[in-house]
């Protein structure tokens, strides 16, 4: 029965769709052990049975960890390595997705390699966060896609020190735009801050506006936002806890409002240590999503819709292993759970109502998998 109502949902919600499947984009780690292909790859998802076919190179280039889509040009982008040199690197879509991607140009970061990468919602601004080189950037994008010289880097200053072995320096994690385009969030897995940057899209600037305070020795890396842009949501990847921020939109200022654990003290100390990875939204806003590696779990809450605090649901097995990235499909009917360490891609079905996953026992084999998106 619950199967049934995970199809029956993702029907009704994918029906406007042309297509009867989306794409996946997936981005893969360095070579290791024995495991040789590297770039970016490609696969489809059947929206109705959640089936995946399976994964295929198309576009080949070292380093093409983190994936970004265009908004509206069928053009891709990814980090990677040109020549040896930390960049960002454009890639045109096929009409069909099936033959293949073709480079547009690379743009170096100029600042260490690319952890995260975004477009804001015009499709004007690329941005970059640079974990080793603690800082992050915005890259100009022509009509056609094309990337144009970096146009802004700000350096991040300062650390934490709580956590003397990861919090030495500043490690932006993730760079965003908010709902509404004005601003680019950065949160600092260094810093215990959200940086908070005004953003000018047609210039590909970021401006210093301010910072959210992160509860100490958390180490922020990722943030999801509610649909309705009232709420945030951070992973703070030490301590494996889950955030929830008030947003004030108008003044561009984050507010801690909730801190919930995603594993106990115990286990997040025990050996071998777990780290807590991505957070995903719901397409409803009722429900937030985020992994854990090593422990190797997908943690599920319940938003509550006035106060945007946290109850955790449930904590689901990845069956797979380090799970770095997962993605949440446009319909709300499926997650899709990339395990580095175990070559999989891993589907499950997303009750609509309790927002409790099941495995559907769809599982296709891609090598060191951590960025999967579902368009």
């Amino acid at each position: 029965m619950i199967r049934q109502a995970c199809l029956a949902a993702a029907l009704m919600l994918s029906c406007a769709a042309p297509a009867h499947a989306y794409d996946l984009w997936i981005g893969v780690a360095e070579p290791a052990g024995g495991v040789t292909p590297k770039g970016v790859y490609h696969a489809t998802f059947d929206k109705v049975s959640g089936k995946p076919t399976k994964p295929r190179l198309v576009g080949e280039i070292a380093g093409a960890g983190f994936l970004a889509t265009h908004p509206t040009l069928p053009v891709l982008y990814s980090t990677g390595g040109v020549e040896g040199e930390p960049s960002v690197v454009a890639w045109r879509i096929d009409a069909d997705g099936q033959t293949g991607l073709a480079r547009l140009n690379d743009q170096p970061t100029g600042d260490g390699g690319s952890c995260h990468l975004s477009v804001d919602a015009t499709g004007q601004a690329l941005m970059s966060a640079h974990y080793g080189g603690g800082s992050v950037a915005a890259f100009p994008l022509g009509e056609d896609g094309a990337i144009g010289p970096r146009a802004s880097v700000v350096e991040h200053q300062g650390h934490s020190g709580v956590n003397a072995a990861r919090q030495e320096a500043p490690h932006p994690h993730w760079i965003g735009p908010s709902p509404d385009n004005r601003f680019a969030l950065a949160p600092d897995l260094g810093k215990d801050r959200v940086l908070i940057y005004r953003l000018d899209a047609a210039s590909a600037t970021l401006t210093p506006h301010g910072e959210g305070v992160t509860p100490p020795g958390g180490g922020p890396r990722h943030l999801a936002w509610r649909p309705d842009g009232r709420f945030a949501y951070v992973v703070d990847e030490l301590p494996n806890r889950l955030s929830a921020y008030a947003w004030d939109a108008e003044a561009g200022r984050l507010e801690l409002i909730d801190t919930q654990p995603m594993m106990s003290d115990a286990e997040t100390a025990a050996e071998p240590p777990a780290k807590s990875s991505e957070v995903a939204m719901h397409p409803t806003g009722n429900f937030v999503y985020a992994a854990v590696r090593g422990y190797d779990r997908i943690c599920v809450f319940a938003i509550d819709k006035e106060s945007g605090t946290l109850t955790r649901v449930e904590r689901e097995p990845v069956r797979g292993a380090w799970p770095r990235h997962f993605g949440v499909s446009p319909c709300g009917g499926w997650l899709v759970a990339a395990g580095r360490d175990s070559n999989t891609l891993s589907v499950f079905a997303i009750d609509q109502q309790t927002g409790s996953l099941r495995y559907t026992l769809e599982s296709v084999s891609t090598p060191r998998p951590i960025c999967v998106l579902i368009r």
